[in-house]
């Protein structure tokens, strides 16, 4: 009995998930969810207590492999690693990054507070204050949740002929303005070691001297 229920929520996930993918975040929708599957809309309420709590776990599917190949080496490695892993579970489905970034709002992905730990580490490795190394990787994560839902509605509008050659996606090099962004964000963290905790009531833009 348990296996199959567990089952059925898997089957659950894997409809929201091709659904999201074909048809995009406006049109994933309890309602469209349950007559797909061929059961009343509060038949998906035995799984999940509300559709946030369903997105959360289309969230967690999508990130699924987000942390794969991170090298154990240099915490700037790892950071380009998980960033780059993260990005690439974004662009994986249609709204992916709008996704998931609603599910780290609402508190709803166990996947992103993984990879929000992972990058806190990677911080604190690089010399940070703890405090300011959770303000970091959040300011990291929000750059890479950015930058993925604009690259992501430029890719659609781009798909429906909407965009001139110049605002078009395709005229530049996504990748490589996605390392430069990240790469000034690596930068600044390590600009900002030895300084004291931005929440010690100090400017952190000032530098203390090491001691």
């Amino acid at each position: 009995m348990h296996q199959a229920r567990r089952h059925a929520r898997a089957d659950v996930i894997d409809m929201a998930a091709q659904l999201l993918d074909e048809y995009g975040m406006a049109d994933l929708t309890m309602r469209r969810l349950a007559r797909e599957l061929g059961v009343t809309p509060g038949a998906l309420y035995w799984h999940f207590a509300d559709k946030q709590a369903l997105l959360g776990a289309v969230a967690d599917r999508l990130l699924g492999p987000a942390l794969t190949g991170v090298p154990p080496g240099p915490w700037q490695a790892r950071v380009h690693a998980i960033c780059g892993g993260l990005r690439n579970a974004l662009l994986s489905s249609t709204d992916g990054a709008e996704l998931v970034s609603a599910s780290f709002a609402a508190g709803r992905s166990e996947r992103m507070t993984a990879i929000l730990d992972a990058l806190t580490d990677a911080a604190v490795a690089a010399g940070l204050h703890p405090a300011n190394a959770d303000l970091a990787a959040r300011s990291v994560l929000y750059y890479v949740l950015g930058f993925t839902a604009d690259e992501q509605s430029r890719l659609q509008w781009d798909a429906a002929g909407a965009l001139s050659q110049e605002q078009s996606v395709m005229s530049t090099n996504p990748n490589r303005r996605f390392a430069f962004g990240l790469g000034l964000l690596v930068d600044g963290m390590v600009a900002h070691r030895h300084r004291p905790s931005a929440d010690d009531g100090v400017d952190p833009g000032v530098a203390v001297p090491a001691p």
